[in-house]
């Protein structure tokens, strides 16, 4: 499994030029009480391969997977790369680092 630890910096890099897709594996409920803007939800609990290539070849740009701390996204990694999927990339870490450097929240 390959697995590409992205930080805060090169994720507000990727949003800031439009090239970067997150997509936040957390739940819906974690979803809606903060998430970090422009990211779109897929929760981990109703992982489908299938809705995730479309939403990432409909879309178009880097997808780049996020949760809480980390380790979500690794597992969505992982499910991704064992369906076929070629993603690699997540931030690590995740939504509670964002918050905590006083990011702006959505």
């Amino acid at each position: 499994m390959r697995v590409i630890d992205l930080d805060r910096e090169a994720v507000k890099r990727g949003l800031a030029d439009g090239s970067m897709l997150v997509i936040d594996v957390r739940e819906e409920h974690e979803y809606e009480a903060g998430h970090i803007p422009g990211a779109v939800s897929h929760p981990l609990s109703a992982f489908d391969p299938e809705a995730l290539a479309e939403l990432v070849r409909a879309d178009g740009r880097r997808p780049v997977l996020a949760c809480a701390a980390g380790v979500r996204s690794t597992h969505a990694l992982m499910a991704a790369q064992r369906a076929g999927l070629d993603l690699s990339e997540h931030y690590k870490g995740g939504f509670k680092d964002w918050y905590a450097a006083g990011e702006t929240i959505a």
